[in-house]
């Protein structure tokens, strides 16, 4: 598509700001278009002194005040009838930075068949019942498209693609009021035109003549919203599905230009929906908080196509070595609901509302074994079912002192979330990404003093060079991370394996139990034989939570693809010698 653009302005008795507009547009050279939306005479013999001096000005006139819909719509035919591929439509009333227009034009001729709209950024002059008025607005676009893709639906300035613009307004007819930006930026939406947003400096002159009638003009809003909803509801599926698409054909891409290593995948989401379930937890209780999770996670659902991918791919290899049935695509959404459930246990934990009665423990026996003993062990764990929960438990309980060895820098924002749940949270969380000799004396010191270190074993080291075995998971290698069992060697102390796996629902509530087992009364590893050990500890280990995943399939919480070696990973142990000590983290 070629790019060619003009400006377009429609106007309504703007006679003492359209002469400022028009000098601040002459400079970028385009042609301006300006509609006239059957103005006073006032405002007309200004706009006719300004057509004869200005060249590159061109001046259309409707005969009476249709609406600045109805004059925009004029003013996109007459651009497209003169050969232009674009039009920028700003406002004639000053409000808008006309030093932004260079910057709509360049993210235009990058994406020439998406929509620019502006993204408002105000000053202390907005009007605030203005303010207010548009987030409501902007929910109920985002309903009507499934789609946060729209920024500002009633922004005047926007760059259309006239084409396909046009060719929607010879088949709909759409509003010709203040509901017109609305409406349109909603049925191309609709019709698959991509949304770019670009945000704007926008500015309420004090002297500025503002069109907006309070009661008429929303009450036109609240009836277009009306409309557009019920309109939404048939074309939901091919809304879903054409965003499940987009999605996926997104994470493809990035899969060409980026590692998915799991710590370089980035926390989704700004924390917003994170407070909000939190809120509602602290407020009206934990079935209230389950009930918000569901339309949360809908929504990752469908906008994280690699997620949904990764869940997938786990889910059929888990079938086809139990010899079951291939799941369905709504398992991987059951998958991800099991994952913001654990969290929302976790956030019970720490808010000290876990009733003990809800977790059973059966080898409690060989624990209390383990605590008499006062001797320090390294627990093993995975990211099945809910670890950070049984932390939590034990902290506010003083069964013992269990400092968990974690990564954490791809969870903020549900990090800062327990912290403010408990101002414990923090206590024994031992940030590593490395194993150097200040780590090493610290984890013995803590051994030393009889207390528990837990680590997870299934995910591989942050950094690139970290070591790694492959061993056989579900039917297939996988790189496990040899951090683990060289930090036990290291430290010399008893070794076990502990999960802790959600069992179903009573009265509403998760029941979990805790798997508590014997690995190794120490790991040895000498040299000569180190890595063929290593090997064996690692393939034991992967058996047994392969046999665990089996058993609670949507309890394990890799969300990524746990079977692809990272570029520039270790290579595994049958094929290297020494190497790094990194221990894998939470």
């Amino acid at each position: 598509m070629s790019f060619s653009p003009c400006l377009l302005i429609p106007i309504y008795n703007h006679k003492d700001s359209i002469p400022s507009t028009v000098a601040w547009l002459l400079p970028h050279g385009l042609p301006i278009l300006i509609v006239d939306d059957g103005s006073d005479a006032a405002t007309q013999q200004v706009l006719a002194a300004l057509a004869a001096t200005q060249p590159l000005l061109r001046l259309f006139r409707l005969p009476h005040n249709a609406g600045k819909g109805a004059a925009v719509m004029r003013g996109l035919r007459e651009a497209q009838a003169a050969g232009y591929s674009h039009a920028l439509q700003i406002d004639a009333d000053g409000q808008h930075d006309a030093a932004d227009v260079p910057r709509f034009l360049a993210r235009g001729a990058a994406r020439p068949a998406a929509v620019i709209c502006g993204r408002p950024i105000y000053d202390a002059s907005v009007p605030k019942g203005r303010l207010y008025g548009r987030y409501l607005t902007h929910f109920w676009v985002w309903v009507e498209t499934l789609s946060l893709s729209i920024g500002d639906s009633m922004c005047g300035f926007r760059l259309y693609p006239l084409a396909t613009t046009c060719a929607l307004l010879d088949r709909v007819r759409i509003p010709t009021r203040m509901d017109f930006d609305i409406e349109i930026i909603v049925r191309l939406a609709w019709d698959g035109v991509p949304i770019e947003n670009l945000d704007t400096r926008v500015t309420y002159p004090a002297d500025g003549v503002s069109h907006f009638d309070m009661l008429r003009d929303n009450l036109r809003i609240t009836k277009m919203h009306t409309r557009l909803v019920f309109s939404m509801l048939p074309r939901a599926p091919r809304l879903l599905w054409r965003r499940m698409l987009s999605s996926t054909a997104g994470a493809q891409a990035a899969d060409g230009h980026a590692s998915h290593h799991w710590s370089r995948l980035a926390e989704r989401g700004g924390g917003l929906g994170l407070r909000i379930v939190f809120a509602c937890y602290r407020r009206l209780g934990e079935r209230a908080a389950r009930a918000l999770l569901y339309p949360v996670v809908g929504y990752f659902y469908l906008t994280g196509a690699q997620a949904r991918t990764a869940s997938a791919a786990y889910l059929h290899r888990v079938a086809a070595h139990a010899g079951k049935a291939p799941p369905r695509r709504r398992d991987s959404f059951r998958h991800m609901l099991a994952f913001a459930q654990s969290g929302l246990d976790k956030l019970a934990a720490w808010m000290g509302r876990l009733d003990g009665s809800r977790v059973d423990f059966p080898n409690r026996a060989e624990f209390d074994r383990l605590l008499a003993s006062g001797r320090g062990a390294v627990l093993i764990g995975a990211h099945l079912g809910n670890l950070e929960m049984t932390r939590a438990l034990a902290h506010g309980r003083q069964l013992a002192t269990v400092n968990a060895v974690v990564y954490t820098e791809h969870a903020q924002h549900f990090n800062r979330m327990l912290a403010a749940a408990n101002a414990d949270f923090g206590v024994n969380l031992l940030q590593v990404s490395s194993l150097g000799p200040d780590t090493a004396i610290l984890l013995r010191d803590k051994i030393d003093r009889g207390e528990l270190l837990v680590i997870v074993g299934d995910r591989t080291p942050p950094a690139d060079n970290g070591r790694v075995c492959e061993a056989e998971f579900l039917g297939a290698p996988a790189p496990f991370a040899q951090g683990p069992f060289i930090l036990a060697s290291l430290l010399d102390c008893p070794v076990y394996l502990f999960f802790c796996v959600r069992e179903d629902d009573i009265d509403g509530c998760s029941r979990y139990r805790i798997h508590f087992e014997p690995f190794a009364e120490r790991i040895e590893l000498p040299r000569r034989e180190r890595q063929a050990r290593l090997q064996a500890w690692v393939q034991r280990y992967a058996r047994r939570l392969e046999a665990h995943c089996l058993a609670a399939p949507y309890q394990w919480f890799n969300f990524y693809d746990f079977w692809r070696r990272a570029p520039g990973a270790g290579l595994s142990a049958e094929r290297t010698a020494g190497g790094a000590t990194d221990p894998a983290n939470t």
